[in-house]
C-alpha cells in the first residue's frame, strides 16, 4: 500500500515560490511555462528513491574516508551532443579515471556524472549585447538556444520537456553501458594501458604497472571477475530551473517522504547558495544527497547556516561541500572554513572544484583554464585537509571525453595556438581525455601521499 505524503509536506514543496529566486529566465509566458511543468509531473521519474538512498549511504562512507567522490562531465550538456558515441566517451573517461584512482586510494570509488541533466548554467548577466544588438544571455539549452537571434535567445519552456527526454535517454544509455559489460574492470585497465604506453605519458607507467601485476594477481587468485564487469553509475547536475526541479519533485511510495527525481545528486550554485533563498528552500525539503559549491569569500558562519537549513540533524551523506577557491587562494581560504564545520561535528562531505576557480583568458582570447594550474588547486586542497586530519572526499571536474583543445597544458602541450583547433564548448572549458587521465594518476598519487 503507497503512503501519502502529509498536507504540511505538500504545501512546503511550493514555499519556495515565496521567496527570492536567483539565476531564473525571464520566461516571456507563464501560461506556457505551466502547461510544460504539468507535463513534465506526468513523466516517469528518471532515478528511483532506492538508488538515491545507496549513493547517500556511500558518501557517508566518502566522508569518513572510506570511499572517494569523483564526479565529472560536461560544464554544461547541450541537445546536439546527446549522441550515443558522445555519452560513451564520457563514461570510459570516468571509469578510466576511477579504476586509477580506486588503486590509488585503495578504497573504492563513487562513480558519478556532471550527465543527464546539466543542461542549464548561471549567468553573470541576463543580457548578452553584440554589435549594438541585445538579447537574453545564453542559458543552456534546457532555457534557451545559443545562435544570437532572437528566436534562439527567447526562453521556451518547452525545453524543459526536452531535457527531460535527453535526460532519459542519457540515463538508459549509462545503464546499459554499465551493466552490459563495457564497464569491465579488465577492460578498463587495458585502456589505461593503452594511455601509458604514449611515451609522453612515461611518468605513470609505474603505477600502470603496479595495478597491472594486481590484476594478474586477483586473476591467479581466482578473483571472480563476473562481479567486476558492472558498477553503480549515479547521475548529477546543479539544481538551477526551479520549475524543472520542483515538477520532477515526487513523493516515494515506500516512506511519504519527497525525492527529487531528476538526477540522483543535485547541487546548488555558488550563486544561489542564499540561505533564505528559493533553491535553498526546495533542496532542504527532499530526501536527496545535496552539495553546495562554496566560493572563496565563504565564512564559516556562512557554511554552518547551510548546515542548518540542509541537514540541521546531521544526516550522514546528506551534505557535500564542493569548495571552488582557486589555486592562489585555497592554502589560505579553505583551513578556517573545514575547521569551523569540523567543530560543529554534524558530518560534511569536503569535495574538490578546482575548474572554476582557475578560468583565465587566453592571448587570443579563448575562455580557458591551465592544467598545471588546475592541478595546483587539487594540491592545496590535499595539503589542507592533510594539515588539519580531516578528510578529501572527492573531485569534481569539468570534462569530456573527447579530445576537444580548450585547457592549456598537459603532456601533449596544449597552446595557446591549438585552442582554436577543437573548442567546441559554449560555456567553460573541459579537460580532454588525455588531460582527464593525467589529472587521475597525479591524483592517486596525492591520495597515497595522504
Amino acid at each position: 500500500m503507497s503512503i501519502e505524503a502529509s498536507e504540511e509536506v505538500l504545501a512546503g514543496l511550493q514555499h519556495w515560490r515565496d521567496l527570492p529566486a536567483a539565476q531564473q529566465p525571464a520566461w516571456p509566458d507563464q501560461a506556457a511555462v505551466d502547461a510544460s511543468t504539468a507535463e513534465l509531473r506526468e513523466r516517469p521519474p528518471l532515478v528511483f528513491a532506492g538508488e538515491v538512498d545507496n549513493l547517500k549511504g556511500h558518501l557517508a562512507a566518502a566522508t569518513r574516508g572510506e570511499a572517494f567522490l569523483l564526479q565529472g562531465g560536461d560544464c554544461a550538456e547541450t541537445f546536439a551532443e546527446s549522441t550515443a558515441d558522445r555519452i560513451r566517451n564520457k563514461i570510459r573517461t570516468i571509469l578510466q579515471m576511477a579504476a586509477v584512482l580506486t588503486y590509488g586510494a585503495s578504497m573504492p570509488v563513487i562513480k558519478m556524472g556532471r550527465m543527464a541533466g546539466q543542461y542549464a548554467k548561471p549567468r553573470s548577466s541576463d543580457l548578452e549585447t553584440r554589435d549594438g544588438v541585445t538579447l537574453p544571455a545564453y542559458r543552456g539549452d534546457a532555457v534557451n538556444g545559443h545562435a544570437f537571434t532572437p528566436q534562439d535567445r527567447t526562453p521556451d519552456p518547452q525545453r524543459l520537456v526536452g531535457a527531460y527526454t535527453r535526460s532519459a535517454t542519457t540515463i538508459n544509455l549509462i545503464r546499459a553501458f554499465t551493466y552490459g559489460g563495457f564497464a569491465d574492470l579488465r577492460l578498463v585497465h587495458d585502456w589505461n594501458r593503452g594511455f601509458t604506453s604514449n611515451p609522453a605519458y612515461a611518468r605513470y607507467e609505474v603505477l600502470a604497472a603496479e595495478i597491472d601485476r594486481a590484476m594478474r594477481f586477483m586473476a591467479a587468485c581466482g578473483v571472480d571477475f563476473d562481479a567486476l564487469r558492472t558498477v553503480d553509475f549515479y547521475s548529477s547536475h546543479e539544481a538551477l530551473l526551479l520549475e524543472y526541479e520542483s515538477a520532477m519533485t515526487r513523493i516515494d511510495s515506500r516512506t511519504g517522504t519527497p525525492y527529487n527525481t531528476s538526477a540522483h545528486f543535485v547541487w546548488i550554485g555558488e550563486r544561489t547558495r542564499q540561505v533564505d533563498g528559493a533553491h535553498v528552500d526546495l533542496l532542504s525539503r527532499v530526501r536527496n544527497p545535496i552539495g553546495v559549491k562554496l566560493g572563496p569569500t565563504t565564512t564559516g558562519d556562512d557554511a554552518l547556516a547551510l548546515v542548518d537549513r540542509l541537514n540541521p540533524d546531521g544526516e550522514p551523506g546528506r551534505l557535500t561541500f564542493i569548495t571552488r577557491m582557486g589555486a592562489g587562494r585555497i592554502r589560505d581560504a579553505l583551513p578556517a572554513l573545514v575547521e569551523r564545520v569540523t567543530a560543529d561535528g554534524r558530518p560534511v562531505t569536503w569535495v574538490c572544484d578546482p575548474m572554476h576557480g582557475n578560468t583565465i583568458t587566453s592571448p587570443s582570447g579563448y575562455k580557458t583554464r591551465e592544467l598545471s594550474t588546475v592541478l595546483d588547486e587539487v594540491h592545496g586542497f590535499f595539503g589542507v585537509h592533510k594539515a588539519l586530519g580531516t578528510v578529501p572526499g572527492g573531485l569534481h571536474v569539468e570534462l569530456t571525453g573527447d579530445d576537444v583543445t580548450e585547457v592549456l597544458g598537459g603532456s601533449e602541450e596544449v597552446d595557446d595556438a591549438a585552442l582554436a583547433r577543437r573548442y567546441e564548448t559554449l560555456v567553460d572549458p573541459r579537460l580532454n581525455h588525455q588531460q582527464s587521465l593525467e589529472m587521475a594518476f597525479d591524483v592517486a598519487e596525492m591520495i597515497r601521499g595522504h
